[in-house]
């Protein structure tokens, strides 16, 4: 006998499907919509209080993000390319087309994690535990959740390596996001960051792209040293030298921001 329960543990499967089909195609648009309603709830404010206004400055801001990315990223590459002694060959089999599609795939991975951790969550922290401790946080969540997309979890040293690493890099997105009280120039950062390593040089998810590489010698430790510097020191202190020379104090007006928000 069918009965309603039976009815609903079969078609969990289906509906789980198409949960899943529905975000894949519309996860912005759902990501824009929960953030929409968390800072509804806890701050009166709609997606606005999160700087995703285009103005003249946060297109400065996503601009120059995007040039500090994709020449300390390039820069990485050579010393990694003069280290090893490898080559980069043009692929042959990639399109404009491609370039486009592949563009749009990073641009969207890079959309997903900033509105989950330089969104409405880390704006919320701001207002309840100040800046420091909020984005703090969110460089803790960030590096934790590169466990699992990169797949390194249970292995305890590129656990280790993968937290500290984006950690860094975690807490300057999330930093820029706390002075300048937008999103863009965390975009900007992390969307160039990205895309060289991805569509540049394939170093990636989607496989090959612009350029191939074939493979020299190793590193040896100092030259590794060296790499390992340019990635998680020199390009956090450029980001950061950045921020400073903008002198945002963008934490203190979203604790300001919601402070009026609640006594009207």
């Amino acid at each position: 006998m069918i009965t309603k329960h039976s009815l609903i543990i079969k078609f969990i499967p289906s509906i789980v499907l198409l949960a899943a089909g529905f975000y894949q195609s519309n996860g912005l648009l759902v990501q824009l919509s929960i953030s929409w309603v968390l800072l509804s709830l806890f701050d009166r404010k709609d997606p606005r209080a999160l700087g995703l206004l285009p103005t003249t400055k946060t297109t400065t801001q996503v601009f120059v993000g995007f040039a500090i990315a994709i020449i300390i990223c390039a820069f990485n590459y050579y010393l990694q390319t003069v280290f090893s002694g490898s080559t980069w060959l043009l692929n042959k089999a990639f399109t404009w087309p491609g370039f486009f599609s592949g563009s749009w795939w990073v641009m969207q991975s890079v959309l997903y994690e900033e509105l989950i951790f330089r969104g409405a969550l880390l704006y919320i922290a701001i207002k309840k535990i100040g800046a420091k401790k909020a984005c703090m946080l969110s460089a803790i969540c960030f590096g934790v959740y590169h466990w699992f997309s990169m797949g390194a979890f249970g292995n305890w040293v590129s656990m280790a390596c993968l937290f500290i690493g984006t950690g860094i890099m975690g807490y300057i997105f999330a930093l820029a996001f706390a002075k300048t009280r937008s999103m863009y120039l965390p975009i900007g950062l992390h969307f160039g960051w990205n895309f060289i390593n991805t569509i540049i040089f394939s170093q990636g998810p989607i496989g090959d792209q612009l350029l191939i590489s074939k493979r020299g010698d190793r590193f040896n430790v100092y030259e590794s040293i060296i790499v390992t510097l340019v990635q998680f020191v020199v390009f956090p202190l450029a980001a950061f030298i950045y921020i400073k020379i903008w002198k945002g104090d963008g934490d203190k007006q979203i604790v300001e921001y919601a402070q009026d928000s609640l006594a009207k």
